[in-house]
């Protein structure tokens, strides 16, 4: 909104420099209606979050320019200090983005941010253990889709959405099946089964645009919990391809509930992802170690597409 002021939190270096490139369409509208902006280049996701932490205590509006790594970063930064986030779509997969329904044109989403007003919505609190707890936007998940992940971070593949896809395919072929246990109740024991991944979802999109809650609301502080079932890699491959429309659902493999909070465990060392980084706490989990996974309702404020709740 114009008199508002912005701090923009980018990273030159991130997704081949494709934030910086797109800070002309986002500034030129916001400084043509006399907002006040200003850009902070940060070069890693800890130092994201301090410039954000720090541009929040401020009264500034703070602005993330990257992808969800950076969003999620930023998102638990802006919360602590009671900030409004905005977010101009940059990255690989844009998914928390795309679930507020923020453009991924850099001039649409400016508009966003002219229009004025905010929504309140959900994040997520995570810790291996009795470790401390990290806050997290979109989903934190266990098996194929982390082991992708990490694929994704050393930057092995290509640019864009078909990165997931690609890391994906790969994390099937070197898949070894694990024993989950999920409880969602608060009993300390939950159901075990033999399986290929568990999605703990605040956001229904993960990987670029896959659908995997199709159910999912950032603003009902409820997770939704998801699980595959099995280890065939021709029925996981079933399944990604569903999901990529919701559709996934419908299989008997896979299973869907709705929790506050959760506890996942495994039989051995897996690594855990959220918001398409591997997640510091649990990078490995290691076997038997309790994942603890909390909904935080109304945890933040932040600059959307849609007002309402849903």
């Amino acid at each position: 909104m114009a008199g508002d002021a912005y701090c923009f939190v980018v990273n030159p270096a991130a997704c081949r420099g494709r934030g910086i490139r797109r800070m002309p369409a986002v500034l030129g509208p916001l400084s043509a209606a006399g907002a006040s902006v200003r850009v902070e280049e940060c070069s890693s996701l800890g130092h994201a979050a301090a410039v954000a932490a720090e541009a929040a205590g401020r009264g500034e509006i703070v602005v993330a320019v990257g992808g969800d790594g950076t969003v999620g970063a930023m998102a638990a930064a802006v919360s602590a200090a009671g900030g409004v986030l905005g977010i101009v779509p940059a990255g690989r997969g844009n998914d928390f983005a795309r679930m507020l329904g923020i453009p991924a044109d850099p001039a649409r989403a400016a508009a966003v941010l002219l229009r004025g007003g905010h929504r309140t919505v959900d994040l997520i609190g995570v810790a291996a253990g009795d470790g401390p707890e990290q806050v997290v936007a979109g989903s934190v998940y266990l098996g194929i889709p982390a082991e992708g992940a990490q694929i994704v971070a050393a930057g092995r593949v290509p640019p864009g959405g078909l990165g997931y896809q690609v890391a994906g395919l790969r994390a099937l072929l070197a898949w070894q099946p694990a024993a989950f246990t999920v409880d969602t109740e608060g009993t300390g024991t939950g159901a075990g089964f033999t399986g290929s991944c568990v999605v703990v979802a605040n956001s229904g999109y993960f990987a670029g645009g896959i659908h995997a809650a199709p159910g999912a609301d950032v603003s009902d502080g409820l997770l939704d919990v998801m699980t595959v079932r099995g280890c065939s890699k021709l029925s996981f491959t079933r399944v990604m391809l569903l999901a990529s429309r919701g559709k996934h659902t419908r299989l008997e493999q896979v299973g869907a509930a709705q929790a506050a909070s959760v506890t996942v465990r495994a039989d051995r060392d897996l690594r855990a992802g959220a918001d398409g980084e591997p997640l510091p706490c649990a990078s490995p989990l290691a076997a038997g170690m309790p994942l603890r996974i909390r909904a935080l309702p109304g945890a933040l404020r932040v600059a959307s597409a849609n007002l309402s709740p849903g």
